[in-house]
């Protein structure tokens, strides 16, 4: 059987890291990580291409764009792609792709490690390896390969700072496992004949997480500066109504001036439901809030981002918020 073919596509991150004066930074290219790993010809025809070296930290959605762009350029060249990315903001990426290149029938895998490549217990060898033979499994859209995991890539968060565990699937069960080279699949995702490839991106999204006893200043200064706030409240969501600051007319004076607001949770799983308490009921019966019910935090920020670059009318980012991608949102009005 014809080997199947595969880009790889090389951003930085940890897996490919080396330790400076500094700390680690990224330095080796997408050719020179395969150096390491000889054996992976033997899954697929892999072919190379370094788009940046950058720790994910640096990450910006206009590199989502070049990631997507590349992908649409070289699409019929290819049956899967991998991406080697950094860990820390991963999710964020896979999410951003996931509304970027919607309806991939191709795989579409991003990957990383907690440790470099070249350190002698490291998890990067395997990760690339599951990454790889996921890419060229026939899977299709756009998910993060990570510890034998095969995530959803809206439903990807990761949920540990140093351990090779590092990533959960958030309200969404696994698409499957990598084990021993081979897939075990439990879900497989719907998608296009062809994928639908988006350009545009509009970073002016802001994320503020309630603390106790924090008044509304931070959230005007935030809606004064961007086209959207998402708010992460306590428990099932809602806002404030003690004397320290008017959340309400606060978040009001922003969607009069024509902004969009989000309101979703800290709490990792079961998502929000305003309707349950007064604070969230008074919001979501009197104001045009969107409500991010079971999405996670890196789906309603890149959701918002790819709405945002399409249009600013209110009804059409409502509609567009609330039509799921990618099983984004499974939860309803």
């Amino acid at each position: 059987m014809e080997k199947k073919r595969v880009l790889l596509i090389g951003t930085g991150g940890t897996i490919a890291s080396e330790m400076g004066e500094n700390g680690l930074s990224p330095e080796l290219t997408s050719e020179q990580l395969l150096k390491y790993i000889p054996d992976i010809s033997s899954i697929c025809d892999i072919a190379c291409c370094q788009l940046f070296s950058l720790d994910s930290t640096n990450i910006q959605p206009k590199h989502w764009a070049r990631i997507a762009g590349t992908i649409r350029a070289r699409y019929r060249e290819f049956d899967g792609f991998v991406v080697a990315h950094g860990t820390d903001t991963m999710a964020y990426t896979a999410a951003g792709l996931s509304y970027l290149v919607q309806g991939c029938p191709k795989p579409v895998v991003l990957t990383g490690a907690q440790r470099p490549i070249g350190f002698e217990t490291t998890d990067s060898k395997q990760n690339l390896r599951d990454a790889v033979t996921v890419a060229s499994s026939g899977m299709a859209g756009v998910m993060l390969v990570f510890n034998g995991k095969i995530i959803l890539g809206t439903r990807a968060r990761k949920t540990r700072s140093k351990s090779f565990e590092a990533f959960s699937s958030i309200n969404y069960p696994l698409l499957g496992m990598v084990q021993d080279g081979r897939i075990i699949p439990y879900i497989r995702p719907e998608a296009r004949a062809v994928p639908q490839f988006y350009d545009a991106v509009n970073p002016r999204v802001a994320l503020m997480k309630l603390i106790p006893g924090a008044d509304c200043g931070a959230a005007a200064y935030l809606l004064e500066r961007n086209d959207a706030l998402i708010i992460e409240s306590f428990g099932v969501g809602g806002l404030p109504t003690y004397k320290a600051g008017d959340y309400y007319d606060t978040v009001k004076a922003g969607l009069d001036a024509g902004k969009t607001v989000v309101m979703t949770t800290q709490v990792e799983n079961e998502g929000s439901d305003l309707a349950v308490y007064h604070v969230g009921g008074a919001i979501k019966r009197n104001l045009p809030i969107l409500e991010a019910y079971d999405m996670t935090t890196e789906a309603v920020c890149a959701k918002l981002m790819w709405i945002l670059g399409q249009t600013t009318d209110r009804k059409w980012v409502e509609e567009l918020f609330y039509t799921p991608v990618a099983c984004d949102i499974l939860a309803g009005k």
